[in-house]
């Protein structure tokens, strides 16, 4: 194959798959702190397994949730994914709670106290990425996975009862001079009702695919493969133990961008390694959807307690139709990346979290009440206005 040509491959991963089961219960948990107290500091973690949920982590807020509360969000959100089976039932599992107060030593350096600006959470690096591939200025592999599971959850939801919660896909393109032509190969793996056949389960799934890619671009039959192990009844977290921050790459850029580190679910807007990547996120978007670049890249540090960033770096992937270091000076300028700038000008002291924990934080709608704010291109004029002063 040539240097023109490449296969770039992504996945995604069912709201019902364990990791993601943790997600959803550890941002439910969030979403109900702000709620109460959109100041609160919450790091609460999720591990699942079969019928039992264990909670841990620590919070600080004026009207805390009891561990009653927390357990009633955990049974909540397994009955919304769609668990009642017995290894995972949301009326049956058994759910042990560790949450307790927030580190006195953090929450020194993190609030804020005389002359000093509030601090990051911690410290770390953060990456943002966009770029032309699809619609949604995102990396087309991870988009079209997320939009096959996305297809098979929601004709789980409307009354198929064919297909469980549990379900992985992953989705491999073939780039021609840099750009996605077609679909060379397409695996999905999803639970399914006991008495269906492999076969029943292939005729069921492949139109879900065929209707979730761009026309053209389906794989040859045998280059699409649906539960290439077989027999798939047994799923989640009875089937294989799930943890909260184990899917990043899945939530971020599907591999086709780098990835700090951190994990987002669980933790409240002051921890950088959410609230930074969402805005690292808005500020690529909206270069690109400007105009200014085909791909962008923004990486962004922080140091525990420190409000100002550590750095700010802009890579245009030889794309660019102004200066990196133009960039560099101005998008600081325009938007406040100080935690508490990211916040607020993101709106991100809100219940907005529990929907972002499947099918991925980044390419989705901006929402009425704020869901998904560093979606929106909302900073294009004034952008290209300041690249032109």
């Amino acid at each position: 194959m040539s240097q023109k040509s490449k296969l770039f491959t992504s996945e995604s991963v069912s709201e019902g798959h364990p990791d993601k089961v943790a997600d959803r219960i550890s941002d439910e948990i969030l979403d109900a702190f702000l709620s109460r107290d959109p100041e609160a500091r919450v790091a609460v973690e999720t591990l699942t397994t079969t019928n039992k949920v264990v909670l841990a982590g620590e919070v600080r807020s004026r009207d805390p949730l009891t561990p009653a509360e927390m357990e009633e969000l955990a049974r909540k959100a397994v009955r919304e994914i769609g668990y009642e089976q017995d290894g995972f039932h949301w009326r049956d599992l058994s759910v042990d709670c560790y949450v307790h107060g927030q580190s006195a030593d953090i929450a020194q350096g993190v609030d804020a106290s005389g002359n000093k600006d509030e601090g990051a959470g911690d410290q770390g690096i953060m990456f943002g990425f966009a770029c032309r591939e699809t619609d949604v200025l995102m990396p087309a592999p991870i988009t079209y996975s997320h939009r096959i599971l996305q297809a098979l959850s929601k004709a789980r939801h409307d009354g198929l009862k064919d297909f469980g919660p549990d379900a992985k896909s992953q989705v491999t393109l073939l780039y021609e001079d840099g750009r996605p032509v077609r679909a060379t190969k397409v695996v999905v793996s999803t639970q399914h009702a006991e008495h269906l056949t492999q076969d029943d389960v292939r005729k069921l799934v492949i139109p879900y695919i065929e209707a979730s890619l761009p026309r053209g671009w389906m794989p040859s039959s045998e280059n699409i493969y649906i539960n290439p192990t077989g027999k798939f009844v047994i799923g989640g977290p009875d089937g294989d133990a799930g943890l909260t921050g184990r899917k990043i790459i899945v939530d971020t850029y599907g591999g086709a961008a780098p990835h700090g580190g951190g994990a987002f679910s669980g933790k409240d807007p002051t921890k950088v390694d959410r609230s930074a990547a969402y805005v690292a996120r808005y500020l690529a978007k909206n270069v690109v959807a400007a105009d200014l670049a085909e791909r962008c890249t923004i990486q962004i540090s922080y140091a525990i307690g420190v409000s100002e960033p550590m750095s700010f770096y802009v890579n245009l992937h030889g794309t660019g139709r102004v200066e990196e270091s133009v960039l560099e000076k101005v998008l600081p300028e325009l938007v406040d990346l100080r935690p508490r700038g990211i916040r607020e000008r993101l709106q991100l002291n809100r219940p907005i979290y529990a929907r972002t924990t499947a099918y991925g934080h980044f390419g989705r709608a901006p929402e009425a009440d704020g869901g998904f704010s560093w979606e929106r291109t909302d900073l294009v004029d004034e952008l290209k206005d300041a690249v032109r002063s």
